[in-house]
């Protein structure tokens, strides 16, 4: 190939190649400005495709880094622009600017932005390339943002949504309490500083920290600690240090104190555990978080959706704000409990401190009406930050104020026997009426049992023993020779058919209720334990309570249930005890009270029925334990509630009469 055809053939391809690049239209360089726009490629964009008029206006840092910022401060994400097609037979003059309608949406902080305007692409030189550039100005990152103007950002915070009783009486509510703090010109005795530190539970140091804040002037006041309304010695004794004083703040407030609060929980400072597994959802190191009980198990409901305005501060002098998205600030929800804050607080003073546990249900709906541990500490302690000294002096408490004991699993010693009982005239195996011959104060099916002997606590019981003299004696050779009589396999699953060995669908996690550790029962003699609520058969208290149900409700147990928006009377076993055998239950339970061992709460104008129980925590084999005291009762003329109380350690103490006592407080109430 000679040289003079080579140079036609390079020429050639010169002009084809120029033909190809002016052949690039307005629209062909919009589309790939748009898709540098929706990759959010700015800097591409700058450099490759704005016009020189444009770039000689802004400056990369005015388009390329104010941008990115956006991107990153107000959360945008989801950018989709697209742009309306030109008719097919647009011709281009390049002498002519060619304009594009554009839409533009996108995702904020502070919800949607959405919006429409005209691109312009001149057609221009920029080193010695000819094409189309986009011009641009700030508007096309927000409509009405002109050179000058700031782009800003507000937050308005939600009210925590506050939990309240049956009866609208609240039990986690947004109050009002007390900053403690310091006003600096005024707070000059430096020996001062460790008597506040101490009656504060904080640092000399800390509050050094507090005083050298950037913003701190001499007579501003500085808050060191909170403190709740109810702490009136503790605000006396800070007003006494000269240049101390308590300001009025917003505050969560437990007005039930210990009476609600393994229920009620608190909130506190969130945790960083909290805040690594949280912070998708927008919580910060600042904020306060539901740390246990309901506060912490209704945290998303509660906690509400704080409000986010974008807005545009504009340049001029006296020019009103332009809202450029809003997100207004949603209010936590108010979350309505079954319980009745009164009769808790009724149940919980009725125990005197003493440790223990209760719950009420509602027989004929299911709700849950009180659920009670004792003793309670108090919530507003450990939202405003308790101290690790105070702290200490709970965990050592011989009483353990923090162990929740309601959601706990216990043996219900003889409160069983009216179940056991429904039980066996359910299988045709307990006849109600025949009484059995028993003499002496320990029995054993035969030899094959070993050392293993039932014992009854009233060997003095008239023969022969029938079912009404069982329940007011609180007979266990009764009730282990009629478990004998049905059987481990008809007594399990009558044990089955009221709930044990299931979990209980409820909103507060509750130990489960076990026939044994294994769920059978292996031997005659844990079969004779298990019949009068000892061996290895556990329950809660709430579930106690509601085993009751049947016996008033002729057969139905409901699904308890806690909040107030829940669906009542949800049947959860039915069938279980027949109407006739129910009532004599119940005239049975009754006479527990008035002839019986729980004379405590034989009331003259409330006639209470219900049966009692001990159960043995035995130390070793051959040595006694410590004993828990049941008493589960019912008005029997207006069975509004059953009443299950547990309270340990009462062997000496009256037994289990000790706590029909406390339980008789809270009817008479």
């Amino acid at each position: 190939m000679n040289k003079r055809l080579l140079g036609i053939i390079s020429l050639l391809c010169l002009f084809l190649l120029g033909a190809c690049q002016q052949q690039a239209t307005p629209e062909d360089r919009l589309k790939e400005y748009i898709g540098q726009w929706n990759e959010g490629n700015f800097a591409e964009m700058y450099s490759a495709y704005l016009n020189q008029g444009t770039k000689e206006a802004y400056s990369t840092e005015d388009f390329v880094e104010r941008q990115e910022k956006l991107q990153e401060d107000l959360g945008i994400k989801d950018v989709e622009v697209t742009y309306t097609k030109p008719a097919e037979d647009t011709e281009w003059d390049p002498e002519n600017p060619a304009d594009f309608p554009v839409q533009v949406k996108m995702e904020t902080l502070a919800g949607p932005v959405e919006f429409e305007k005209t691109l312009t692409l001149l057609h221009e030189t920029q080193e010695e390339e000819e094409n189309w550039y986009v011009e641009w100005d700030p508007s096309f990152i927000f409509p009405q943002l002109e050179a000058g103007d700031n782009i800003r950002i507000s937050r308005s915070e939600a009210a925590r949504g506050e939990i309240i009783d049956r009866n609208n009486n609240k039990i986690a509510a947004n109050g009002s309490g007390f900053d403690i703090g310091i006003v600096p010109k005024l707070f000059t005795d430096e020996s001062k500083k460790e008597e506040l530190a101490d009656l504060l539970g904080v640092t000399a140091d800390f509050i050094d920290k507090q005083l050298e804040q950037s913003w701190v002037q001499p007579d501003y006041f500085v808050p060191i600690a909170k403190a709740a309304k109810t702490e009136e010695e503790l605000l006396k004794k800070a007003d006494e240090i000269p240049g101390v004083t308590h300001q009025g703040t917003d505050m969560r407030e437990y007005p039930y104190g210990a009476a609600l609060s393994h229920l009620s929980g608190y909130i506190g400072a969130i945790t960083a555990e909290q805040l690594e597994e949280r912070k998708a959802d927008g919580y910060t190191a600042n904020d306060l978080i539901g740390r246990q009980g309901l506060e912490a198990l209704l945290e998303d409901r509660l906690r509400g959706t704080g409000g986010v305005k974008i807005y545009i501060e504009k340049a001029t002098e006296g020019a009103e704000p332009i809202t450029v998205a809003e997100q207004p600030a949603v209010d936590g929800e108010t979350v309505k409990l079954t319980i009745d804050a009164e009769l808790q607080k009724s149940a919980y003073k009725a125990m005197e401190g003493e440790p223990g546990t209760s719950a009420a249900v509602d027989p004929n709906t299911g709700e849950t009406l009180a659920l009670v541990s004792s003793p309670g500490f108090d919530p507003n302690e450990f939202m405003l930050g308790i101290s690790g000294d105070r702290y200490k002096e709970l965990e050592e408490d011989p009483r353990n104020p923090m162990f929740n004991r309601f959601t706990a699993g216990y043996a219900p010693g003889s409160t069983i026997k009216p179940i056991t009982a429904a039980i066996g005239m359910e299988a045709g195996t307990l006849d109600p009426s025949e009484g059995l011959e028993i003499n002496g104060e320990t029995w054993q099916k035969d030899k094959s049992w070993g050392d293993y002997r039932v014992t009854r606590l009233h060997p003095e019981a008239p023969n022969p023993i029938d079912l009404n003299k069982a329940l007011v004696y609180s007979d266990n050779i009764y009730f282990a020779r009629q478990a004998l009589e049905m059987g481990k396999e008809t007594f399990t699953d009558g044990l089955k058919k009221f709930g044990f060995g299931e979990e209980m669908e409820f909103a507060y996690g509750m130990k489960m209720p076990q026939i044994s550790n294994e769920g059978t029962i292996g031997s005659e003699g844990q079969l004779a334990d298990t019949s009068f609520g000892q061996g290895q058969m556990l329950t809660n208290i709430l579930h106690l309570a509601s085993l009751y149900e049947p016996l008033i409700t002729d057969g139905t147990m409901y699904k308890p249930t806690l909040f107030l928006d829940e669906e009542d009377q949800q049947v959860w076993k039915e069938g279980l005890v027949s109407a006739e055998n129910a009532g004599i239950l119940r005239k049975g339970m009754r006479n527990v009270v008035v002839d019986g061992y729980a004379q405590s709460a034989n009331l003259k104008d409330v006639p209470l029925a219900g049966k009692t129980g001990t159960a043995e925590l035995k130390a070793s084999k051959d040595e006694e334990g410590a004993q828990n005291g049941f008493f589960v009762a019912y008005d029997s003329e207006n069975p509004d509630f059953i009443m299950a109380m547990m309270i340990e350690g009462v062997e000496d103490n009256g037994g289990s009469d000790y706590v029909a006592g406390f339980v008789a407080k809270v009817f008479k109430e």
